[in-house]
Parts: structure tokens; C-alpha cells; sequence
């Protein structure tokens, strides 16, 4: 049997990366097999190494919104690539890019650029506790906001049961300050605050969950929350890294028209480069050194280069009807593939707001981690391998959200949805 250059590229990998890969999704644990290894992408299609097509529908997990290698994005970086790469000290670009972060989100009123949500989610937590002089945090289970050691950190056995380390390697004296509720769960929302909410430094949230699938928040949880947290003067932080700019122009704060304190960007405002950005009121804000005490630098924060590609990418989604169209688009996938489910007789839901989506073997979209771990994995494995043999990329794991890009196109979605005839009947013969 012949192997391909993506078996041999992994083989070789593995002898220099831990696993092969550089982040653990992309090793394909969740569903067996071998990675792919790209090489190029164009629009909303990408090429392997054994040159292969796809239709992406992970879109480097959500920052291609425009599609790969959009030709006015490329030329922007281009043409600021000959003045130098990077200059560790300030440039105009990165007043223009908080300047439109702030108008786009203007709940952001100062904004402090990063190289990676994981940065930014860190940063945020800490000007919280710094300015509000308290340790506690309360995060969501299934909620991921990056790897910093007090966020990797899984819910205890009670209410006021401090989490446990989640990772080798993050001490327990660090985990014991951050506290994990059911994401949608009011009742236990308010419980908590009731007990402890003068303890609270910040709460850290998706407002649209990405990172267990697509979950989506009701109303009245986020209005609670948000109450909740004036009440008792703690500190609301929305991790938009996945929701910015992709699911609405302002971000899911817009769409359901609930003020954070502070905010936590990434993915679309690099467009495809590494850029991340926190923000929020300016009172919070004004604790950051050098104004403030809360430390936080970065040699490559507010990089030409990126922030280039993040500013030329948020002037084209701003055409009008942007969001419309890729929301539509959306839908038509989300549609069409559960006609398709249903067709077939299997068990399957599916759910989008804006340009992400959640697709799941159950017979409901989950509103919870509990409920998301109930639905079918073994069938998604057959499903997602299906689909890959048909050209169709979807992330390899049953608890990821998919993304489109406004380039997917009407024949992109008929071939994806013909492909996935033939994927659900395989899954209908387990």
C-alpha cells in the first residue's frame, strides 16, 4: 500500500512534536486516523499534501471569514511587510485598529492588543482581580478560554466546590480559586452569588459557546448574569476570541444586546495572523501598567504585520449585509443537512448563529455540557470520516463548533449536503 505524503509528514512529525502536532485537536485522537497536513487554500476550498481537494468548514477555527488567501488581505500584508516585521515598539497601525475596535464594540472603551486569545483571556482576568481586589473567578463548564493554568480547570463535586486541575502540571493551589458552574444553569448562577458574590473578581463566559460544540445561551441567563454581576461589582468578561466580528458585526454582545465590562477578542481581528486584544471600561483598563499595577506586556503585541491583516479584514466585513449573507449561508448548510439526517432516519440536530454551527447526533441541540455529552460520538466518527473521503472538512472532534466563510457558495453547500446523503447512510447501517 502506498503512503501518502500526510502519513509520512505525521510519522516524521512525531519524532519532533509531542503527538505531531502543535495543538491537540489537530492530532485526530477524538476520531482516529491521520491529520491532514495542508498546503494551500483559496476561497473556501484547501489542498493537501497529496493534493487533495476540501471545502473548509473550520476555516483555521473561525478567523477566515473572508475565505483563504483573500487577494486584497494578501496584498495589504504584502505591502507592509517590506517596511519591516516587526519593530517592538508603537506604530499608527495599532491606534487605528483599537480606534476601530472601538467603534465596532464600543463597550470596548480602551483596548490593549495581544498575540493570542489565550493571552488575552489572561490578561483580562487579571486586571479584574487587580482592580477589583478580590481572587475568585467563576468560569462555565465546556467553556475553553485558552490554556492558562486558572482556566484549565474542571468543576468540583458541589456548589462552592472549587475546581480541580484539568491539566498536568497546573497547581491545585491555583485551581482552588476558580469556581465552574452549568453553563445555562440561572437558578445555580444566582445560588452562587447569593453566597459568595461579593468574593467574585470576575466571570468569564462565552456568549456563544464554540468550544463544546455550539451551545447557545438563553436570555435569561445572560440577563441574569449580567445583573448579578452589577449587583455585587464583579467584573463581566465576554470571550468573544470565536464570537467577534463572526456572529454579528459587534459581536455576540450586539446580538443580544448585553454590555460585558470587558471583552476578550482574537481569530477575525488577525485575519488569519496572530493577534488577540482585551478591553473594556475605561476605570478597568486604567489598572494596566504603566498607568496602573497590573502588569502585562508582550515583545510582538500590536505586530505590523498582523495587525495589517486584522484591520484589512475588518474593513470588508463591514460592506453592508455581510453578516446576512453569511448567516444565510449558514443556515442553508444547517437546513440542508438535517433534511438529509432526517432522510436517512438518523438521529441528528443542527443550529447556527451567524457563521458558526453546531452539528450533533442527538435528537435536540444541547443547551449544556451534560446535555452535548450525551449525543452519539461513534456516530459523528463515521460521519466526520465519511465526509473527509468526500473532500469535506469538518473538525475532527464531536464537541467543536464549524465555521463558515462568505465564500462559501451555493455549490459549495449542494456538494456538501450530497456528500453527507452518502455520510448518513453509513452512519444509519452502525
Amino acid at each position: 500500500m502506498t503512503t501518502s505524503k500526510n502519513q509520512q509528514l505525521f510519522e516524521q512529525s512525531q519524532r519532533l512534536i509531542p503527538g505531531g502536532v502543535n495543538s491537540p485537536v489537530r492530532a485526530f485522537r477524538s476520531v482516529g486516523g491521520t491529520p491532514i497536513f495542508f498546503k494551500k487554500g483559496l476561497g473556501s476550498r484547501l489542498w493537501d499534501v497529496d493534493g487533495k481537494e476540501y471545502i473548509d468548514y473550520i476555516n483555521s477555527w473561525g478567523p477566515m471569514i473572508l475565505g483563504h488567501a483573500h487577494p486584497q488581505v494578501i496584498k495589504a500584508v504584502q505591502e507592509v511587510a517590506e517596511n519591516s516585521l516587526s519593530f517592538g515598539a508603537p506604530t499608527g497601525l495599532e491606534l487605528e485598529m483599537a480606534a476601530l475596535i472601538n467603534k465596532l464594540v464600543p463597550s470596548m472603551e480602551q483596548v490593549r492588543l495581544v498575540s493570542s486569545g489565550t493571552e488575552a483571556t489572561m490578561s483580562a482576568i487579571r486586571v479584574s482581580r487587580g482592580f477589583t481586589g478580590r481572587d475568585k473567578i467563576v468560569k462555565f463548564e465546556g467553556c475553553y478560554h485558552g490554556h492558562s493554568d486558572g482556566l484549565l480547570v474542571k468543576a468540583g463535586s458541589g456548589l462552592l466546590t472549587f475546581g480541580e486541575p484539568d491539566s498536568g502540571g497546573v497547581p491545585a493551589s491555583v485551581a482552588a480559586h476558580t469556581l465552574t458552574l452549568e453553563y445555562n444553569n440561572t437558578q445555580q448562577l444566582q445560588d452562587l452569588f447569593a453566597k459568595i458574590g461579593n468574593e467574585i473578581a470576575c466571570v468569564i463566559i462565552e456568549p456563544v459557546v464554540g468550544n463544546m460544540n455550539l451551545i447557545v445561551p438563553t436570555m435569561a441567563f445572560l440577563q441574569s448574569l449580567r445583573a448579578l454581576c452589577t449587583q455585587h461589582s464583579t467584573v463581566l468578561i465576554f470571550d468573544e476570541v470565536m464570537t467577534g466580528f463572526r456572529v454579528h458585526l459587534g459581536g455576540a454582545q450586539a446580538l443580544y444586546n448585553i454590555k460585558p465590562d470587558m471583552t476578550t477578542l482574537g481569530k477575525v481581528i488577525g485575519g488569519g495572523l496572530p493577534v488577540g486584544a482585551f478591553g473594556g471600561r475605561k476605570d478597568i483598563m486604567q489598572s494596566l501598567a504603566p498607568v496602573g499595577k497590573v502588569y502585562q506586556a508582550g515583545t510582538l503585541s500590536g505586530n505590523p504585520v498582523a495587525v495589517t491583516a486584522g484591520l484589512k479584514t475588518l474593513e470588508l466585513i463591514q460592506v453592508p449585509d455581510f453578516h446576512t449573507k453569511l448567516g444565510q449561508q449558514t443556515k442553508k448548510l444547517v437546513d440542508g443537512l438535517v433534511q438529509a439526517a432526517n432522510e436517512a432516519g438518523v438521529k441528528f440536530s443542527a443550529q447556527n448563529v451567524g457563521g458558526m454551527f453546531g452539528l450533533y447526533f442527538s435528537e435536540y441541540c444541547p443547551t449544556s455540557f451534560a446535555e452535548m455529552m450525551q449525543s452519539n460520538k461513534a456516530a459523528f466518527n463515521v460521519f466526520f470520516h465519511a465526509m473527509l473521503d468526500a473532500g469535506i472538512y469538518l473538525g475532527p472532534s464531536a464537541f467543536e463548533a464549524g465555521f463558515l466563510s462568505i465564500a462559501h457558495s451555493d455549490e459549495d453547500i449542494a456538494q456538501t449536503i450530497t456528500a453527507a446523503k452518502l455520510a448518513f447512510a453509513k452512519v444509519a447501517s452502525m
